[in-house]
């Protein structure tokens, strides 16, 4: 058992996989933050809008104003906070357009990498096999 959980961890798709989660787990944090601290404040700037306060009031009396968080302390009031879920919507396309362009660069680099090989000189075509020959029965007589 343990030589197959030592195989398995030492296949590259493995190393691969865990690499790909830690780093992951880093940029996602990275770009909550560049959204929740850049993003959403120069939207709300642009529109006059705070998304963490967006609301409906579905039953209820909410007073106009009111932020998402007391309004849902109101007895007898139902509210559906839909600012949160934009946020999270604005922090997925954001990671999507984060990645395609990571996978855009890695398969430029791929691209070149590949056309810089098949652009390397070939090494030249080994001599027939007579003319291999003929030159080893020169250097035999040449040494005698």
């Amino acid at each position: 058992m343990w030589k197959d959980f030592r195989d398995f961890i030492g296949k590259g798709s493995a190393i691969d996989l865990a690499v790909g989660v830690i780093i992951g787990s880093a940029i996602s944090g990275i770009l909550k933050a560049f959204v929740d601290e850049l993003i959403i404040p120069l939207t709300g700037l642009l529109s006059k809008v705070d998304f963490s306060n967006m609301y409906f009031v579905l039953k209820g009396a909410v007073p106009d104003g009111t932020p998402l968080a007391e309004a849902r302390k109101i007895a007898g009031a139902v509210v559906l906070g839909y600012g949160q879920f934009i946020t999270v919507l604005v922090n997925t396309l954001i990671l999507a357009f984060a990645v395609f362009m990571v996978v855009r660069m890695v398969n430029k680099m791929k691209a070149r990498m590949a056309a810089e090989e098949a652009a390397a000189p070939a090494p030249p075509p080994a001599p027939p096999q007579d003319v291999v020959l003929l030159g080893e029965i020169r250097d035999l007589l040449k040494s005698r």
